[in-house]
């Protein structure tokens, strides 16, 4: 699978560059890690490697601004090389590791360790997200500085919110002198407490206790209000509800510096799926209503919701096969998020394939300040070739991911990664048959 090649040539395939506005049958040209040229038809060298890709789309790689590695302290679910694997056959060459692990990222060493052990994957890149505080108590904020220096992309407590108003005040004014976004998950947690599940018809009649919309909404609301006090980078994570789409609408009419995200499971599933009383299903913030998923997909179209992250959270078989109230929340989702994002956006007419190539990669890469996002010539060499079309069936034993915890398991998805470049070096590729010639038909 992995091989070193100084010059590459991506040839045929509906080259979409969002960055550039480019949208043409062509060809890539990528040389000493570098996208080297793109047009119409390109010579090469004779040593080139030449792929065909016919029929499939070749865009910048995608970048995933929200992923649970779990290393270190539950390596059983996953590890950053695990993670960084399942990525790249999902089409990321970049991804996000929450702080969120055991200890949590908030020292420079931490930093580090998750960069050095990312860079020894040999697969996607990975890029660490610190600790907005020590501990990720919500108490005293981190250093932040000396974490953004050690080479932290952002600042997050995702899996907790930052209770204290003050707080994330302090968070939001030095984020903004340090030049990047803090990320908050939105949850007011006396509203939330023994909730297992959205509040509301469905709730009632399984008799499991529910998360309101509004938990999400009072710290939606309170930090947008925060980012235009302070003039700090705010950026949601995992927008569940019709009224938070609503909120950050407003907000950016009056020019606050806010970003938000959608995860794939919240754009394709709704709440009226737990009556199956499957574990995995369960994730935080719930999944809503059918209404909440509309919006979701309207904030997308309209583009006030400007990325999408799959909140990648994987858990072991054991600790998902209990009671419903006993489970933990999250599934995984870097290998199914192209399928489900394809599925049920592009060709259910909501999203064009451009639409979703910029919310993949240009978009998380300039919330993230990233040099990624782009096939321009001169830009580093990440690539993902995806197949549209291709039909494949979700099946968690052929996950690179250490866990299984997926809510697609047997769905079938269309549109699958078949070839990802990283600097240049293709390191994942799918099976040939899948890169045959298919004919210069654009998708």
């Amino acid at each position: 699978m992995n091989m070193a090649q100084d010059e590459i040539l991506i040839r045929g395939g509906r080259i979409i560059d969002p960055a550039s506005g480019v949208d043409m049958v062509g060809d890539v040209l990528v040389s000493g890690g570098t996208i080297w040229k793109v047009g119409k038809k390109i010579n090469h060298s004779r040593s080139a490697k030449v792929y065909d890709a016919g029929g499939l789309v070749v865009s910048p790689g995608f970048v995933d601004m929200h992923a649970h590695l779990r290393e270190p302290g539950r390596e059983d679910e996953e590890t950053i090389e695990s993670g960084a694997k399942a990525a790249l056959k999902g089409g990321f060459t970049s991804i996000v590791a929450m702080p969120n692990t055991d200890p949590p990222i908030d020292s420079e060493g931490m930093v580090r360790l998750v960069i050095e052990k990312g860079e020894g994957a040999g697969a996607a890149r990975v890029f660490p997200m610190a600790a907005i505080t020590k501990g990720l108590k919500g108490e005293s904020i981190s250093e932040m500085a000396h974490l953004r220096e050690a080479g932290a992309v952002a600042f997050t407590d995702d899996g907790n919110p930052v209770s204290n108003a003050g707080t994330m005040r302090r968070a939001l004014e030095y984020a903004s002198m340090l030049e990047c976004p803090v990320v908050s998950h939105c949850e007011e947690t006396s509203l939330t407490k023994g909730g297992a599940m959205n509040e509301g018809a469905v709730s009632t009649a399984l008799g499991l206790k529910g998360i309101p919309s509004v938990a999400e909404e009072i710290i939606v609301a309170r930090d947008i209000l925060l980012s235009g006090f302070t003039g700090g980078r705010l950026h949601i994570a995992h927008m569940s509800t019709k009224e938070s789409v609503d909120l950050i609408r407003r907000a950016k009419k009056m020019g606050t510096k806010v970003t938000a995200e959608a995860t794939p499971h919240h754009i394709a599933l709704t709440d009226e799926l737990l009556r199956s009383y499957d574990t995995n299903f369960k994730m935080n913030p719930p999944l809503r209503k059918e209404d909440d998923r509309m919006a979701l997909i309207e904030g997308l179209r309209d583009g006030t919701i400007d990325c999408i992250a799959t909140d990648h959270a994987p858990h072991t078989e054991i600790e998902k096969d209990v009671a419903f109230d006993d489970a933990p929340f999250g599934v995984t989702g870097l290998e199914t998020a192209l399928g489900v994002l394809i599925t049920f956006l592009v060709e259910a007419g909501h999203l064009t394939l451009e639409q979703m190539v910029e919310k993949l990669s240009l978009s998380p890469s300039k919330i993230l300040g990233l040099s990624s996002g782009t096939l321009r010539p001169g830009a580093q060499a990440d690539i993902t070739v995806f197949d549209p079309h291709l039909e494949w069936t979700v099946s968690p034993d052929d996950f690179l991911s250490k866990s299984r915890n997926s809510p697609f398991c047997g769905m079938k998805l269309a549109g699958h990664a078949v070839l990802v470049l990283v600097s240049g070096r293709a390191l994942y590729e799918s099976s040939k048959e899948r890169m045959a010639p298919r004919g210069n038909q654009p998708a």
